[in-house]
């Protein structure tokens, strides 16, 4: 948050004015139904003795001046063409003008019998205490109504004495009058000081909401400038590792010798390793475009939970780590498969990664929450240990515990971060449990079910027997893109098209219609892969068809969604493109091996 700026004296005393210019515009349309009242009460007391005429003329110049001051005040803070100054002495001398004409009325004293000299006295006293509120204290505007009131209040006491009275008596009560202004002239220095006051925090009230609103503005702005960058540079970098994980698959097919296939399979596993970073920012971009859905399932956790441990084995190995799971084959949870998966994988590779010795265990206990069952998931290291004081931190974007250097190899802070949001989505409860030195526990806490039956599901085969035949249609601006995938696809059997252009690929379905096509989302020809998709679909209705790109906009997955496309994104893993393509093809064909030929 910037720091607070130091305050302006001049422009603090013009707010202060001009508040009290608006205030007395309200006042000047409230205040004249009392004052009327008053007014006319004390025109009907001095007619009793003198007559009407002049209490009646009195009362009329009353009500002109009340109605001065309606318009004059009410025009007085949008008056800019006078300066502040003028405004005020307009103020002063429309109180003045009041003031003398109330302080006239004590002219029919000598005519009015005793008790109503007392209720013109309480009345006009009364008025004067009613001004201390009216004009928020303002000391010129209030002592021009006030002296001329009281003076000639006090005055008509002490040369009118009251009839058969004590002459000492009048002399008191005319002192006390003057005591009484002097006490509401006090009073009303201190209201204007609370109303000064009150103004000038408003004031600044004001400002440091606007500051707040400002930094609010550009941290939305910062926040939407990473997105982008993020969403550009994952796009850019995406393109030539997503060849070259396709061409290292498609490699890793064919038959070498032991050295080179050592070589391309350490290739791979580099390759692995970066696209796992860039996923790390995908996860981000789909959470800030809240495009993740949840797809619940009943979930064995002891196969699950093997095939993940499994394949974190050999990462553990090159660091002599050991890696084990303990998971009763009863248990059984409700969730999202994938996203769960992300947790753990997440998990482990933290613990993995912050684990110089000894090892890491995945243990799943039962356990009870609120009377129902749930299962346990831990994660157990014995790595550094997070103190206290850091526990909350490591779930920060970017944040990483004894590595502020930033080396790359501990990856990019993004891990925990997105476990912690990926929990709240799964509505699965998180505990870290660690000391410096100790190691670390994270314990998910998921709803238990009860076991799945027994499945007679079985595989149709190999996937290069399953996809032989294919019809494939590859829609891809990148010329090295539509190659590697040509590559990997033929590797299975398929029979792969290319095309670089909509419209090339539209002529090319209706020579050739396809089974599938894979279009790129971001297109050079000013298209994009949706439309590309609906334009040959117009042709050849319900044409499976996968997105694939480098582009993590939300609003592109967002796109994406909306269209019900399944959207990949590269680099796309050998396993990952083939899994989205059999998903997408059961949809559409009810037996997967029949669409051979």
């Amino acid at each position: 948050m910037p720091a607070a700026h130091p305050s302006d004296p001049e422009a603090d005393a013009l707010s202060v004015q001009q508040e009290l210019l608006r205030l007395l515009a309200r006042q000047g349309r409230r205040v004249p139904f009392p004052v009327g009242l008053s007014a006319v009460a004390i025109a009907l007391m001095a007619s009793a003795g003198l007559g009407p005429a002049l209490p009646l003329a009195w009362l009329a110049l009353v009500f002109a001046v009340l109605a001065l001051r309606w318009w004059m005040l009410g025009r007085l803070p949008a008056w800019h063409e006078r300066t502040m100054a003028q405004r005020l002495n307009w103020a002063v001398a429309l109180s003045g003008l009041n003031g003398i004409v109330f302080a006239a009325s004590f002219a029919f004293t000598p005519w009015m019998v005793d008790h109503a000299r007392m209720l013109q006295t309480i009345l006009l006293l009364g008025l004067c205490a009613g001004a201390v509120a009216t004009t928020a204290g303002h000391r010129p505007v209030f002592l021009a109504f006030l002296l001329p009131v009281t003076l000639a209040n006090s005055l008509a006491w002490a040369l009118q004495p009251q009839q058969g009275g004590a002459a000492w008596l009048e002399w008191l009560l005319a002192a006390l009058i003057l005591a009484f202004a002097w006490i509401l002239a006090g009073l009303a220095r201190d209201t204007y000081k609370v109303f000064a006051d009150s103004v000038l925090i408003r004031q600044q009230q004001l400002r440091s909401n606007e500051r707040l609103r400002q930094a609010l503005q550009r941290a939305e702005t910062a926040n939407r400038a990473k997105t982008r960058f993020f969403a550009s540079a994952s796009h850019d970098l995406r393109q030539p590792l997503h060849t070259l994980s396709l061409l290292g698959a498609a490699l890793s097919l064919r038959t070498l010798e032991p050295a080179s296939q050592k070589i391309v399979g350490q290739m791979n596993q580099a390759l692995e390793s970066l696209a796992s970073q860039m996923d790390a920012l995908l996860d981000v971009s789909k959470l800030d475009a809240e495009v993740l859905t949840l797809n619940e399932q009943r979930l064995a956790l002891a196969p699950w939970l093997a095939r993940l441990v499994q394949e974190f084995g050999p990462a553990a190995q090159r660091k002599g780590l050991s890696l084990t799971l303990d998971c009763p084959p009863e248990a059984h949870v409700l969730s999202d498969p994938a996203l769960l998966e992300r947790v753990l994988r997440n998990l482990l590779d933290n613990a993995l990664k912050y684990t110089a010795s000894g090892g890491v265990r995945v243990h799943v206990r039962a356990a009870e929450l609120g009377g129902e069952p749930r299962w346990e998931i831990a994660v157990i290291d014995s790595g550094l240990g997070i103190a206290r004081s850091e526990q909350s931190r490591v779930f920060e974007e970017f944040y990483q515990v004894g590595n502020p250097e930033r080396d790359r190899a501990q990856g990019l802070g993004l891990g925990l971060s997105i476990v912690s949001r990926l929990v709240d989505l799964l509505e699965v409860q998180l505990r870290l449990e660690s000391e410096p030195g100790c190691g670390s526990v994270f314990t998910l806490s998921l709803v238990a079910v009860a076991p799945l039956e027994a499945s007679a599901l079985a595989s149709s085969g190999p996937r290069r027997h399953r996809l032989a035949g294919l019809r494939v249609l590859v829609l891809d601006d990148e010329q090295p893109v539509r190659e590697a995938m040509q590559a990997l696809l033929a590797a299975h059997g398929c029979e792969v098209r290319l095309a670089a252009t909509t419209r090339a690929a539209v002529l090319d379905s209706l020579a050739a219609p396809p089974d599938l096509v894979l279009a790129d989302l971001r297109l050079r020809s000013g298209d994009d892969g949706i439309a590309a998709i609906q334009s040959l679909r117009s042709a050849l209705p319900d044409l499976p068809a996968l997105l694939v790109s480098g582009d993590t906009a939300p609003e592109r997955l967002r796109q994406a969604q909306a269209a019900g496309l399944t959207l990949l994104h590269k680099p796309v893993q050998a396993g990952a493109l083939l899994d989205a393509i059999e998903q997408v093809l059961a949809r559409r064909y009810p037996g997967l091996s029949n669409l051979a030929g």
